[in-house]
């Protein structure tokens, strides 16, 4: 345990394997990435990568994020979004700083600030209202 009983950060990424679905939430305070299915909500502490295989349909709130699958939702990311040639995104976005590669689709909306939690919060009520 670190300080404050905030577990540490495991040393490698969580994986969750092509063929493997999950409907619920994950959390975590390190990496993880996705090559099957999740339905719901994840939120890591630090990077979150969405292989090629991999989908997610609900929420990612994380520090950094690859996408390369498939998202349906919506997405948060305190520091660099890059959505990769074969990402598909349907949602809405808010993000520090967004890398988009030649390939990569994208349809909703995306805001560009320093993502805190008060903002988070704010995009999150947002968002409810518009549904």
């Amino acid at each position: 345990m670190a300080k404050n009983n905030i577990p540490e950060a495991p040393p490698s990424a969580n994986l969750i394997q092509s063929g493997t679905v999950i409907i619920g939430d994950i959390e975590s305070n390190g990496n993880i990435r996705i090559d099957g299915t999740l339905n719901g909500t994840v939120s890591a502490g630090g990077k979150v990568i969405l292989g090629s295989t991999g989908s997610v349909e609900g929420k990612i709130n994380c520090a950094n994020a690859d996408i390369e699958g498939l998202v349906n939702g919506v997405i948060i990311v305190k520091e660099l979004l890059s959505l990769k040639a074969t990402a598909v995104v349907t949602g809405d976005i808010l993000v520090s700083k967004l890398s988009i590669e030649p390939g990569a689709r994208f349809t909703g909306s995306c805001r560009m600030d320093s993502v805190t939690e008060e903002k988070t919060s704010e995009y999150l009520k947002e968002k409810e209202l518009a549904y």
